[in-house]
């Protein structure tokens, strides 16, 4: 399959989503070698979950195929699945020499062009590329506008829209230590 086809498909699955009632006109495309490793569309009004857009429902369903195993994967199984540790890409500024191999090898294809918190799940997921069709400036024009969530990311955090505060450090740090004490933690 070529760019097109993934991207056709992700356009049927928006227009789906639209006449069925599920959400915004938002389909993605996960692809892997040629073929699609899995697909999605926003279903917001579907299920009242504000993230279930396209892209995270697609990287969940990609996960799921590629980890049919996913509920018993143990750290005897993490080596043969999406936890895979693969070296750190040369440049990059990761401290770490590997992590897990998460979707890395895969593509994706969007309808339009993702919000922040998708292209957070595209970061995190490690997603080779991502082609979309519609750009931020038509988002805006059909009533997704992401652009306060852009400006208030840049601003101090006691200056933010929602109130964010440290308390209690000393709590969460715990949690951080244990995690550095475990002699077969997984880095992801």
């Amino acid at each position: 399959m070529a760019h097109e086809d993934f991207l056709t498909e992700a356009v049927r699955l928006a227009m789906e989503s639209v006449e069925m009632g599920w959400g915004g006109p938002f389909g993605a495309v996960i692809s892997r070698d040629g073929e699609i490793v899995a697909s999605g569309q926003n279903r917001v009004l579907l299920t009242g979950d504000p993230t279930a857009h396209a892209e995270v429902e697609t990287i969940r369903k990609a996960v799921q195929r590629l980890n049919p195993e996913a509920p018993s994967i143990s750290t005897k199984h993490q080596d043969e699945s999406t936890l895979a540790y693969v070296p750190r890409p040369e440049g990059s500024p990761d401290p770490l020499p590997e992590r897990a191999r998460m979707l890395q090898g895969c593509s994706m294809y969007i309808s339009g062009a993702p919000c922040p918190m998708c292209m957070s799940a595209i970061y995190w997921s490690r997603i080779d590329a991502v082609y979309y069709s519609c750009d931020l400036a038509a988002t805006r024009a059909i009533g997704f506008d992401d652009a306060f969530q852009y400006e208030d990311f840049q601003r101090p955090l006691d200056q933010r829209r929602i109130r964010i505060e440290q308390i209690r450090p000393e709590m969460g740090a715990r949690a951080y230590q244990a995690w550095m004490d475990k002699p077969d933690r997984h880095a992801y």
